[in-house]
């Protein structure tokens, strides 16, 4: 099983397979998320021009509907009957006198007459709404003519119609689309303009909902309130499938999703490259002795006395520029490079300060651990091997682990505690921007609390965070644990500080990182460095 999954993890491990991976991966999210933005949009689209639609359907209706209940009820109140030529001249005047009045007629039971004197457009059938006043014929004709009557209202022996264009000339209905009269509460509907539609559109009609728009799977339905409680309007559309709304737009989509996932994997693989090219690099500076360990003090803030130190590794290139730890080192925790390092780190400072330590009991240094050193016993074997090479106690080496390497909180209780049992310190560094809970830190193994710099800087201001360092101190007390500020800058600070109760504190109002010359100078000789940078050390 080992074999095997040692086998796929070096299959995969190839640049560029990773980079086309990660490019077809991409395209794939890239597409899908592009197709259903677009369908989204696509939907809100349809919704929005059929609510344009009915909206100006209802509208024209409502204006269609009023002209012709005016003219019908104009000819009912003017005394005339029969087809007299008076007849005729009123029913011109009807006509011409109404935008959407396109026949006005004259019917009995003897004669009839119209203002067009070619024919008399009479319905064929009983009204399809009647009223207490006015009857109604709907799609009076079926034939494609705009200038034959869609609509038709009657009252006594006067008939006003309009012609199907003043409908159609509002908009144009989509292909299969239906404007229908809904009568009878529901249960029947006439086409006005298009084909006729299955009815009622749903099973459960009318629906719950009284938003306007119903939006089916294969269609949208409008419903549109009128001024008359005998009918209501629907607009109906179907809706394309989604094969064919999609057809023309893939062809867009797929071009720009293809590129943009192409310049993903380039990516990609530029940042694979650089960084097996970063960690080939790191495994060579090893070999060369580009690394090198520097010192930052740790001080007593009463005595301003030296008890020790942090040990940190920097890596300075042969043309003399240094690459950040915040760089190199998370590289060299992923790829599996810490370790090396980590011994490294522990090797070079009992070979540079072995001597100062041994002459030094109370000093001590403080070596940085990462996540897997933690949940591993390897670290403490190491360092057993290496101080009994230089004849160094282990209470002198102390361990600082983040609260970020605490991931697996009782593997690394038992490993920290075999350190202690071996008599070296435990530090938390960098506490409060983890999460390592009170209640986990009063059953772990530590000797000591490292605030982090951010929590120290906020001191004296009115930030959110000012608080923060007080609060640390009062728990660390609590617990019978040491307090290590980080990052102090300032006499300010300082004092502060030491009001509050803490005893150590490292930083640049003491001294900038020390090479080992410079740190056993700063014991032996008992003086502060300050004012010196990094780059001044080498």
């Amino acid at each position: 099983m080992l074999a095997l999954i040692a086998t796929v993890r070096q299959y995969f491990h190839h640049p560029w397979l990773l980079a086309v991976l990660a490019a077809l991966g991409s395209a794939a999210l890239l597409l899908a998320g592009s197709v259903g933005v677009t369908l989204q949009q696509m939907r809100q689209s349809e919704s929005a021009q059929m609510n344009a639609r009915g909206e100006r359907f209802l509208d024209r209706l409502e204006q269609v509907f009023g002209q012709l209940r005016e003219g019908v009820d104009q000819l009912q109140a003017q005394p005339l009957r029969g087809c007299s030529q008076a007849m005729q001249a009123q029913l011109q005047q009807v006509a011409l006198a109404s935008r959407f009045i396109y026949e006005a007629a004259y019917v009995d039971s003897q004669v009839a007459c119209s203002n067009r004197g070619e024919r008399v457009v009479a319905p064929l059938r009983g009204p399809d709404i009647q009223g207490p006043t006015y009857s109604y014929w709907l799609n009076t004709t079926t034939e494609p003519n705009e200038n034959l009557a869609a609509l038709m209202l009657g009252r006594g022996n006067f008939l006003v119609s309009t012609s199907r264009g003043h409908l159609s000339d509002v908009v144009d209905l989509p292909p299969g689309g239906s404007l229908l009269v809904v009568l009878d509460r529901g249960t029947r509907a006439i086409p006005v303009l298009g084909p006729a539609q299955a009815w009622p559109p749903t099973d459960a009609w009318p629906p719950p909902s009284h938003k306007s728009l119903l939006e089916l799977h294969d269609k949208l339905v409008y419903r549109m309130a009128t001024k008359s409680p005998d009918y209501q309007l629907v607009l109906i559309a179907p809706r394309a499938s989604l094969p064919m709304r999609l057809n023309g737009l893939l062809w867009l989509l797929y071009p720009g999703s293809l590129l943009l996932a192409c310049c993903i994997g380039w990516l990609a693989l530029q940042l694979i490259q650089q960084r097996r090219s970063m960690s080939s690099e790191l495994q060579q500076a090893l070999r060369r002795g580009e690394l090198q360990v520097l010192y930052q003090p740790i001080f007593e803030l009463d005595s301003r006395r030296c008890v020790g130190a942090e040990a940190l590794v920097r890596w300075r290139r042969p043309d003399g520029t240094l690459t950040s730890p915040d760089l190199f080192i998370p590289l060299a925790e992923n790829t599996g490079q810490i370790r090396p390092i980590t011994d490294f780190v522990l090797q070079r400072v009992l070979e540079q300060l072995g001597q100062l330590l041994r002459a030094n009991p109370q000093l001590y240094i403080s070596i940085n651990l990462a996540a897997c050193d933690v949940t591993a016993p390897r670290i403490g074997q190491v360092a057993a091997k290496l101080l009994a090479q230089h004849r160094v106690a282990a209470r002198q080496i102390a361990f600082e682990v983040t609260e970020r390497g605490l991931i697996d909180v009782v593997v690394a209780r038992d490993n920290l505690q075999a350190l202690r049992a071996s008599g070296h310190q435990v530090l938390i560094d960098d506490f409060g921007t983890g999460y390592c809970s009170l209640a986990y830190l009063q059953t772990l193994p530590v000797d000591c609390l490292k605030i982090d710099k951010a929590f120290i800087d906020a001191l004296g201001h009115d930030a959110a965070s000012s608080g923060v360092a007080p609060h640390i101190i009062r728990m660390a007390h609590d617990l019978n644990l040491r307090v290590i500020a980080e990052g102090i800058e300032s006499e300010d600070q300082a004092g502060l500080l030491s009001s509050e109760g803490v005893n150590y504190g490292q930083g640049w109002l003491f001294a900038h990182p020390l090479s080992a010359r410079q740190f056993a100078e700063l014991i032996t000789r008992g003086r502060r460095v300050a004012g010196r940078r990094v780059d001044d050390e080498l």
